[in-house]
């Protein structure tokens, strides 16, 4: 990887959202916990919920990722709160998608994830992207239960 690529991966911006990790730590009584870990990279995200009326109402989360994966979760985190369990899965689906090139990146709450489009040409980095995500939908799955 050439110091221009390193450049346009880890932009300036995907650096601001790393800064400012929304909703950092644990939460004292979730009814959802879950934890994904990549085996690519060692990268890790614990994800705690609480769920009112199929929406979240409360939301934790523990990140030791990549900037990359730091920056997925920042936005996650960012507009989590209210959400479905299907909102969450579409959005995660569109992230997935961009990260393929088969797609757009997702937008409302979610559309700062477009700052992840330089990942594209990096699949070894897309599991720690999408941590996050997958941490949030199994919480939300064990809270159901």
């Amino acid at each position: 990887m050439s110091d221009s690529d390193l450049m346009q991966l880890y932009s300036r911006r995907i650096l601001a959202l790393t800064a400012a990790l929304p909703h950092a730590g644990r939460l004292s009584a979730p009814q959802g916990t879950a934890m994904r870990r990549s085996p690519q990279c060692g990268s890790s995200v614990t994800v705690d919920v609480v769920v009112s009326d199929g929406t979240i109402s409360d939301f934790a989360q523990e990140v030791r990722a990549c900037a990359l994966g730091q920056a997925s979760a920042s936005v996650l985190g960012s507009a989590v709160i209210g959400r479905s369990r299907d909102e969450i899965a579409h959005t995660r689906e569109a992230l997935h998608a961009m990260l393929k090139q088969a797609g757009t990146p997702p937008d409302g709450p979610f559309a700062e994830l477009e700052a992840l489009l330089p990942a594209r040409d990096y699949p070894n980095r897309h599991a720690s992207i999408l941590l996050a995500w997958d941490a949030v939908l199994a919480a939300m799955d064990e809270a159901a239960a």
